[in-house]
Protein backbone atom coordinates (compact mmCIF):
# COMPACT_ATOMS: atom_id res chain seq x y z
CA UNK A 1 0.00 0.00 0.00
CA UNK A 2 1.39 3.71 -0.75
CA UNK A 3 0.15 6.20 2.25
CA UNK A 4 -0.19 9.56 0.86
CA UNK A 5 -1.18 12.85 2.41
CA UNK A 6 -4.16 14.86 1.29
CA UNK A 7 -3.29 18.63 0.77
CA UNK A 8 -6.48 19.09 2.29
CA UNK A 9 -5.12 18.78 5.18
CA UNK A 10 -3.07 21.23 5.36
CA UNK A 11 -4.94 23.58 3.08
CA UNK A 12 -3.79 26.71 5.84
CA UNK A 13 -0.50 26.55 4.21
CA UNK A 14 0.94 26.79 1.03
CA UNK A 15 1.19 23.83 -1.65
CA UNK A 16 4.70 23.83 -1.96
CA UNK A 17 4.99 23.66 1.94
CA UNK A 18 2.52 20.84 2.14
CA UNK A 19 4.06 19.22 -0.50
CA UNK A 20 7.98 19.66 1.49
CA UNK A 21 6.46 18.60 4.89
CA UNK A 22 4.70 15.52 3.48
CA UNK A 23 8.31 14.49 1.69
CA UNK A 24 10.23 15.25 4.73
CA UNK A 25 8.12 12.96 6.78
CA UNK A 26 8.38 10.09 4.28
CA UNK A 27 4.93 10.29 2.43
CA UNK A 28 5.13 8.05 -0.74
CA UNK A 29 3.11 11.27 -1.84
CA UNK A 30 0.03 13.68 -1.82
CA UNK A 31 -3.58 13.47 -3.31
CA UNK A 32 -3.48 17.50 -4.81
CA UNK A 33 -6.71 19.11 -3.69
CA UNK A 34 -7.81 21.42 -6.77
CA UNK A 35 -8.19 25.18 -5.32
CA UNK A 36 -8.26 28.59 -5.37
CA UNK A 37 -4.46 28.07 -6.02
CA UNK A 38 -5.53 26.71 -9.47
CA UNK A 39 -7.18 30.22 -10.28
CA UNK A 40 -5.91 32.25 -13.18
CA UNK A 41 -2.58 30.67 -13.00
CA UNK A 42 -1.22 27.64 -15.55
CA UNK A 43 -2.36 24.76 -13.72
CA UNK A 44 -0.35 21.92 -15.25
CA UNK A 45 3.12 24.45 -14.59
CA UNK A 46 2.01 24.61 -11.31
CA UNK A 47 1.47 20.55 -10.55
CA UNK A 48 4.37 19.98 -12.60
CA UNK A 49 6.27 22.64 -9.78
CA UNK A 50 4.77 20.33 -7.19
CA UNK A 51 5.77 17.01 -8.46
CA UNK A 52 9.47 18.36 -8.51
CA UNK A 53 9.03 18.05 -4.34
CA UNK A 54 7.19 15.02 -3.97
CA UNK A 55 5.18 12.49 -5.98
CA UNK A 56 1.07 12.95 -7.08
CA UNK A 57 -0.67 10.14 -6.51
CA UNK A 58 -3.89 11.65 -7.13
CA UNK A 59 -5.57 14.76 -7.76
CA UNK A 60 -9.16 15.76 -6.14
CA UNK A 61 -11.56 17.78 -8.45
CA UNK A 62 -12.92 21.02 -7.02
CA UNK A 63 -14.96 21.40 -4.31
CA UNK A 64 -16.37 23.83 -5.15
CA UNK A 65 -17.01 26.52 -9.06
CA UNK A 66 -13.61 28.04 -9.92
CA UNK A 67 -12.91 30.76 -11.98
CA UNK A 68 -11.79 29.40 -15.25
CA UNK A 69 -12.68 25.81 -14.55
CA UNK A 70 -16.18 25.78 -15.70
CA UNK A 71 -19.56 23.95 -14.27
CA UNK A 72 -18.46 19.87 -11.97
CA UNK A 73 -18.54 18.79 -15.09
CA UNK A 74 -15.86 20.75 -16.99
CA UNK A 75 -13.50 20.66 -14.23
CA UNK A 76 -13.81 16.93 -13.55
CA UNK A 77 -12.44 16.78 -17.74
CA UNK A 78 -9.80 19.87 -16.96
CA UNK A 79 -8.57 17.66 -13.78
CA UNK A 80 -8.70 14.24 -15.50
CA UNK A 81 -6.52 16.03 -18.95
CA UNK A 82 -4.05 17.43 -16.15
CA UNK A 83 -3.45 14.25 -14.81
CA UNK A 84 -2.64 12.42 -17.85
CA UNK A 85 -0.50 15.04 -19.15
CA UNK A 86 1.38 15.20 -16.15
CA UNK A 87 1.69 11.32 -15.13
CA UNK A 88 -1.15 11.49 -12.35
CA UNK A 89 -2.69 7.73 -11.97
CA UNK A 90 -6.00 8.67 -10.56
CA UNK A 91 -8.38 11.63 -10.61
CA UNK A 92 -11.29 11.92 -8.04
CA UNK A 93 -14.33 13.70 -7.87
CA UNK A 94 -18.11 14.12 -5.44
CA UNK A 95 -21.06 12.64 -6.85
CA UNK A 96 -23.87 15.69 -7.41
CA UNK A 97 -25.89 17.36 -4.39
CA UNK A 98 -29.62 16.90 -4.84
CA UNK A 99 -29.98 20.01 -1.97
CA UNK A 100 -27.55 21.80 -3.84
CA UNK A 101 -29.91 21.21 -6.73
CA UNK A 102 -27.11 20.06 -9.35
CA UNK A 103 -29.83 18.35 -11.49
CA UNK A 104 -27.69 19.11 -14.83
CA UNK A 105 -24.74 17.43 -12.96
CA UNK A 106 -26.88 14.25 -11.73
CA UNK A 107 -28.25 14.05 -15.73
CA UNK A 108 -24.59 14.14 -16.93
CA UNK A 109 -23.36 11.80 -14.65
CA UNK A 110 -26.12 8.74 -15.68
CA UNK A 111 -25.47 9.74 -19.45
CA UNK A 112 -21.72 8.42 -19.12
CA UNK A 113 -22.21 4.96 -20.24
CA UNK A 114 -18.47 3.77 -19.48
CA UNK A 115 -15.97 6.67 -17.14
CA UNK A 116 -13.01 4.84 -18.23
CA UNK A 117 -13.57 4.55 -21.53
CA UNK A 118 -15.08 8.10 -22.48
CA UNK A 119 -12.88 10.16 -19.89
CA UNK A 120 -10.62 8.38 -18.47
CA UNK A 121 -8.85 7.62 -21.55
CA UNK A 122 -9.17 3.96 -21.84
CA UNK A 123 -7.43 3.27 -18.46
CA UNK A 124 -4.62 6.09 -18.55
CA UNK A 125 -6.31 7.54 -15.89
CA UNK A 126 -8.53 5.61 -13.22
CA UNK A 127 -11.82 7.94 -12.61
CA UNK A 128 -13.35 7.69 -8.82
CA UNK A 129 -16.76 8.98 -7.07
CA UNK A 130 -16.44 9.53 -3.44
CA UNK A 131 -19.18 8.36 -0.82
CA UNK A 132 -20.16 11.73 1.05
CA UNK A 133 -21.47 12.20 4.82
CA UNK A 134 -24.73 12.61 6.60
CA UNK A 135 -24.70 15.97 7.95
CA UNK A 136 -26.89 17.98 9.97
CA UNK A 137 -29.32 17.61 13.16
CA UNK A 138 -31.15 14.73 11.37
CA UNK A 139 -28.33 12.94 9.53
CA UNK A 140 -29.34 13.73 6.07
CA UNK A 141 -27.04 12.54 2.92
CA UNK A 142 -27.45 15.71 0.93
CA UNK A 143 -25.62 13.81 -2.32
CA UNK A 144 -26.99 11.51 -4.72
CA UNK A 145 -25.78 7.45 -4.46
CA UNK A 146 -25.48 7.82 -0.91
CA UNK A 147 -27.15 4.52 -0.27
CA UNK A 148 -24.18 1.61 -0.46
CA UNK A 149 -26.02 -0.59 -2.95
CA UNK A 150 -26.72 1.88 -5.15
CA UNK A 151 -23.44 3.21 -5.40
CA UNK A 152 -21.57 -0.42 -6.16
CA UNK A 153 -24.48 -0.74 -8.61
CA UNK A 154 -23.67 2.30 -10.41
CA UNK A 155 -20.28 2.08 -10.67
CA UNK A 156 -20.52 -1.21 -12.06
CA UNK A 157 -22.72 -0.19 -14.54
CA UNK A 158 -20.85 2.62 -15.55
CA UNK A 159 -17.37 1.19 -15.15
CA UNK A 160 -16.40 4.01 -12.21
CA UNK A 161 -13.99 3.44 -9.90
CA UNK A 162 -14.16 4.67 -5.98
CA UNK A 163 -12.17 6.55 -3.33
CA UNK A 164 -13.65 5.02 0.28
CA UNK A 165 -13.96 7.64 2.83
CA UNK A 166 -14.02 6.38 6.63
CA UNK A 167 -15.41 9.68 8.07
CA UNK A 168 -17.90 10.32 5.36
CA UNK A 169 -19.13 7.04 5.45
CA UNK A 170 -18.75 6.91 9.83
CA UNK A 171 -21.06 9.45 9.55
CA UNK A 172 -23.92 7.79 9.15
CA UNK A 173 -22.98 4.21 10.27
CA UNK A 174 -20.18 4.48 12.81
CA UNK A 175 -19.56 0.56 12.61
CA UNK A 176 -18.76 1.48 8.87
CA UNK A 177 -16.47 -1.67 8.33
CA UNK A 178 -19.83 -3.76 6.71
CA UNK A 179 -20.14 -1.43 3.65
CA UNK A 180 -16.05 -1.25 2.99
CA UNK A 181 -16.37 -4.74 2.62
CA UNK A 182 -19.36 -4.95 0.31
CA UNK A 183 -17.24 -2.01 -1.49
CA UNK A 184 -14.15 -3.84 -1.21
CA UNK A 185 -15.98 -6.97 -2.29
CA UNK A 186 -16.80 -4.80 -5.83
CA UNK A 187 -13.20 -5.05 -6.83
CA UNK A 188 -13.74 -1.17 -7.43
CA UNK A 189 -11.69 0.64 -4.48
CA UNK A 190 -8.53 3.11 -5.83
CA UNK A 191 -8.13 5.05 -3.27
CA UNK A 192 -9.12 5.37 1.07
CA UNK A 193 -9.47 8.54 2.91
CA UNK A 194 -8.73 7.93 5.99
CA UNK A 195 -9.26 10.04 8.83
CA UNK A 196 -12.03 9.83 12.31
CA UNK A 197 -15.58 11.39 12.64
CA UNK A 198 -17.19 11.89 15.86
CA UNK A 199 -19.56 14.38 17.62
CA UNK A 200 -20.66 15.88 14.32
CA UNK A 201 -16.53 16.66 13.25
CA UNK A 202 -15.40 15.17 10.15
CA UNK A 203 -11.38 14.19 9.18
CA UNK A 204 -10.54 14.13 12.88
CA UNK A 205 -7.09 12.67 14.07
CA UNK A 206 -7.18 8.66 14.49
CA UNK A 207 -8.34 8.44 18.26
CA UNK A 208 -10.04 11.57 18.50
CA UNK A 209 -13.35 10.07 17.70
CA UNK A 210 -15.38 7.22 17.89
CA UNK A 211 -15.08 4.82 14.53
CA UNK A 212 -13.66 1.63 15.17
CA UNK A 213 -10.19 2.16 12.96
CA UNK A 214 -8.40 -0.43 14.68
CA UNK A 215 -10.23 -2.84 13.57
CA UNK A 216 -10.53 -1.35 10.22
CA UNK A 217 -6.68 -0.83 9.32
CA UNK A 218 -6.47 -4.97 11.03
CA UNK A 219 -9.39 -6.11 8.06
CA UNK A 220 -7.71 -3.83 5.74
CA UNK A 221 -4.27 -5.40 6.07
CA UNK A 222 -5.27 -8.71 5.77
CA UNK A 223 -7.44 -7.88 2.42
CA UNK A 224 -5.47 -7.71 -0.81
CA UNK A 225 -5.66 -3.96 -0.85
CA UNK A 226 -2.81 -2.59 -3.02
CA UNK A 227 -3.77 0.69 -3.61
CA UNK A 228 -3.39 3.95 -1.89
CA UNK A 229 -3.95 4.83 1.72
CA UNK A 230 -4.81 8.60 1.76
CA UNK A 231 -4.25 10.28 5.44
CA UNK A 232 -7.18 13.11 5.16
CA UNK A 233 -7.54 15.43 8.37
CA UNK A 234 -8.96 18.73 9.29
CA UNK A 235 -5.95 21.63 9.23
CA UNK A 236 -7.15 22.27 12.89
CA UNK A 237 -5.67 18.51 13.55
CA UNK A 238 -2.40 19.65 13.89
CA UNK A 239 -0.24 21.76 16.22
CA UNK A 240 0.82 24.91 15.43
CA UNK A 241 4.19 25.50 14.09
CA UNK A 242 6.23 23.27 10.94
CA UNK A 243 8.22 21.79 13.62
CA UNK A 244 5.57 19.81 15.07
CA UNK A 245 3.19 19.50 11.99
CA UNK A 246 5.96 17.47 10.81
CA UNK A 247 6.46 15.65 13.96
CA UNK A 248 2.79 14.37 13.59
CA UNK A 249 2.92 13.88 10.26
CA UNK A 250 5.93 11.53 11.03
CA UNK A 251 4.44 9.68 13.80
CA UNK A 252 0.98 9.33 12.21
CA UNK A 253 2.84 7.41 9.17
CA UNK A 254 4.98 5.60 11.30
CA UNK A 255 1.29 4.40 12.77
CA UNK A 256 -0.21 3.88 9.65
CA UNK A 257 2.87 2.11 8.13
CA UNK A 258 3.06 -0.68 11.11
CA UNK A 259 -1.10 -0.55 11.39
CA UNK A 260 -1.13 -1.81 7.56
CA UNK A 261 1.46 -4.38 7.89
CA UNK A 262 4.34 -2.47 5.90
CA UNK A 263 6.59 -2.25 9.48
CA UNK A 264 7.16 -4.32 12.23
CA UNK A 265 4.17 -6.01 13.91
CA UNK A 266 0.45 -4.95 14.72
CA UNK A 267 -0.06 -2.43 17.36
CA UNK A 268 -2.65 -1.22 18.99
CA UNK A 269 -2.09 2.52 19.31
CA UNK A 270 -5.32 3.30 19.07
CA UNK A 271 -7.10 1.72 21.53
CA UNK A 272 -4.39 3.22 23.88
CA UNK A 273 -5.68 6.58 22.46
CA UNK A 274 -3.08 6.73 19.41
CA UNK A 275 -0.86 8.30 22.71
CA UNK A 276 1.99 9.59 21.03
CA UNK A 277 -0.02 11.75 17.57
CA UNK A 278 -2.71 12.57 20.45
CA UNK A 279 0.46 14.08 22.50
CA UNK A 280 1.40 16.10 19.92
CA UNK A 281 -1.43 17.77 18.45
CA UNK A 282 -3.03 18.43 22.22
Amino acid sequence: MLISLSSGSLFTLPLKKVCELAAEAGYDGIELIINQDFQKTNPSKLIASLQDITTIHSIHSPFMLLDGWGDPMDSLRICIELAAERGVPLVNFHPPSWMGCEFVFWRWLYSVRDFQKELGRDGQVAVTIENMPWVGKYKINPHILANTQHMIDFIHEHNLYMTFDCTHMGSGKANFINDFFMFYESGRIRNIHFSDYGHGREHLLPGHGILPLTRFLNHLRNTEYQSTVTLELSPSEFPKGEELILESLKELLAFLRKATGQEGDQVNAYDRGFQSASSAVA
